[in-house]
């Protein structure tokens, strides 16, 4: 996801992006300890998504 979209989202919208991102991630992370994931990149896309909304939501807070 580009930073670009995050930017023009609510806090809200960032909030609930957030959490449905960490699910996904706790569900692909299990699934990888189980067996071996077709695109295990997928992991680390989603680590760097939770990072951009946690900068940008710090950055609007300050605002």
């Amino acid at each position: 996801m580009k930073s670009a979209e995050l930017r023009n989202m609510t806090p809200e919208e960032l909030t609930k992006k957030e959490q449905e991102l960490r699910e996904e991630l706790g569900n692909l992370s299990f699934q990888h300890k189980i067996r071996p994931l077709e695109d295990s990149s997928r992991l680390k896309k989603i680590r760097k998504d939770i990072a951009r909304i946690a900068t940008i939501s710090r950055e609007k807070a300050a605002n």
